[in-house]
């Protein structure tokens, strides 16, 4: 009972502070709906976030909902982790580092019905993160002005899912997400009163929903030997949400319902080799290109907003990994630590000022550690390291590197125990 409650309580802290922002400090941010997240787990992490065809009944798996109905039945799962990165930001001759530490995510899973598991949690979406300054030509009688750019918030999802073990080789599963966020972005300048028509402040509340489906073909090959085809689709659909644009004191644009998530499909191929091994990769596209957007229109001498085609792109994401453990039953600690690595490149999905935004390469290394006491040995340690180079031509390079860690309580909640 003191570890349930303990349990408890750490689910209900990362709850609240997963609602909280978590930070960025890219300018990058400052466009769609800000830096896209990592929504992986602990396993996934370490293996730079493969985890479409990973089916494991010790481990939560939100990328794909139908690894939910691979849970062990006599478990109760719980994950929770966090991260701190050190970023370099280099443009030009001018480098400035920034850092930053988040609560990352909460999810937990458990077995609802036989061939039926069940998750829920709460998950990062996007981050927005920036303030820098510059200057900005006004008019022939100002010249140049500085200009102060920044912006805050982000979007979140609190999620329920299933997964059901169809027959013996298909599984299929489904999560329902309440997605949720807020975001503020802001250009500013001196106090002057013709200045001050130069300054702007974009706002943005979202209240919507999010629906992800997914499916995992497990085909045996040997008998060790298993082949996983794991794909997703996320659907596309307008947000529940206000936009709300003020030039000065003035408000120039105000809408409710233009923002929108793109459809997303992923294809992931695993191979695991008994307890020993599995290497994964993971292929997803998004399709940003047929979203709108709100943006400034030209009508002639005034500047109008209205959603504008062509501002966002179709994005790609190609990662890989592996895990290894050498013995997990062995009493030796160092073999039954899970090694894992992993590399991954992604596309962006925004256009800057008419051109391609940046690309991002990634490789991550990590361990699984087991936690051994009296009355559990299945829980593990997550610890991982990943470097992130985010570059694009004549525009700002990025350099990340990033600690995850995260903790995944496995406990036989369900376990019928006799008394002599």
């Amino acid at each position: 009972m003191k570890r349930n409650i303990i349990l408890a309580i750490a689910f209900g802290v990362g709850a609240l502070s997963a609602n909280a922002q978590s930070g960025t400090n890219s300018p990058y941010s400052q466009y769609g709906l800000g830096v896209l997240t990592d929504q992986s787990q602990g396993t996934s992490r370490g293996m730079n976030g493969v985890g479409l065809a990973l089916r494991k009944g010790n481990v939560v798996n939100s990328l794909n909902p139908a690894s939910y109905s691979a849970v062990d039945s006599l478990t109760m799962i719980f994950d929770i982790g966090l991260s701190g990165q050190v970023t370099n930001f280099k443009e030009g001759n001018g480098k400035k580092n920034a850092n930053n530490a988040d609560f990352e995510y909460v999810v937990g899973s458990f077995r609802l019905l036989p061939k039926v598991g069940a998750s829920f949690g709460i998950l990062p979406y996007s981050n927005i993160g920036y303030e820098y300054s510059s200057t900005a030509t006004l008019n022939e009688t100002f010249g140049s002005v500085p200009v102060t750019t920044k912006g805050s918030g982000g979007l979140h999802q609190a999620f329920v899912g299933i997964g059901w073990n169809v027959v013996k080789p298909l599984s299929i599963g489904a999560n329902v997400a309440y997605f949720w966020g807020t975001f503020e972005r802001s250009i500013s300048s001196s106090s002057t009163t013709y200045v001050n028509d130069f300054s702007r402040k974009y706002s943005g509340n979202v209240n919507s929903y999010l629906v992800t489906l997914g499916a995992q073909w497990e085909q045996p090959l040997s008998r060790k030997d298993n082949l996983t085809l794991g794909v997703t689709v996320g659907l596309g659909h307008k947000l529940r949400s206000s936009y709300t644009i003020e030039n000065g004191d003035s408000t120039v644009y105000d809408a409710t319902n233009v923002l929108s998530v793109p459809m997303t499909y992923g294809v992931g191929l695993g191979w695991t080799h008994g307890t020993k091994w599995f290497v994964g990769a993971d292929v997803m596209m998004q399709k940003w290109g047929s979203v709108d957007f709100p943006g400034s229109v030209q009508s002639g001498a005034n500047t109008v907003y209205a959603l504008r085609s062509g501002l966002l792109k179709d994005s790609y994401k190609v990662n890989v990994g592996a895990d290894y453990v050498p013995n997990s039953t062995s009493r030796n600690l160092l073999s039954r630590v899970h090694y894992r690595i992993g590399a991954g490149y992604a596309t962006p999905y925004y256009y800057i000022n008419g051109k391609e935004g940046p690309k991002e390469m990634s490789v991550s290394a990590g361990f699984g550690i087991p936690l051994q006491n009296s009355y559990n040995n299945r829980s593990i340690l997550n610890i991982s390291a990943q470097w992130a180079h985010t570059s694009a031509k004549d525009l700002i390079t990025e350099n990340t590197f990033r600690i995850n860690l995260g903790l995944t309580f496995n406990e036989r909640w369900f376990a019928k125990w006799k008394v002599d």
